[in-house]
């Protein structure tokens, strides 16, 4: 199935969806394995570390150092990889807003970590965004 890559129906159909729980970003050393114990949300491998997204219980329990507590909204539209614009245009409305995003793009769908006490807020903007799109 293609994503869908027009940039109006993308905000029109974006349909955020908060995810429970509350998670953190942790790195490890680049040669180090992840342990078997963990199952990240998401990693990334940098130069300088392998990038963690994880529940921050799992953080803590593991013993790892972690920051930016965060709720992950879930833009449930099945948007393109190669789709221009969405990304820009959520981070520009939570930006006026003064509110920080890490942006996650993955193959159906994009992952906004927010801090957690701007969670409900970013929420708001999102579906006013959404919603601004039907007029």
């Amino acid at each position: 199935m293609t994503g869908e890559r027009d940039l109006d129906a993308l905000l029109r159909h974006m349909k955020p969806r908060l995810q429970p729980g509350i998670f953190v970003f942790c790195t490890i050393p680049a040669d180090e394995t992840i342990p078997a114990a963990l199952d990240p949300l998401m990693t990334f491998r940098e130069q300088e570390g392998t990038t963690l997204a994880l529940p921050r219980e799992d953080a803590e329990r593991a013993g790892l150092r972690h920051e930016f507590p965060s709720r992950v909204i879930t833009l449930t539209v099945h948007s393109a990889l190669d789709a221009v614009g969405l990304l820009a245009a959520i981070t520009v409305r939570l930006a006026g807003a003064g509110i920080s995003v890490n942006a996650v793009s993955a193959f159906h769908h994009d992952h906004l970590f927010v801090p957690v006490d701007r969670a409900d807020e970013a929420m708001a903007l999102l579906q006013e965004l959404s919603e601004a799109e039907h007029s």
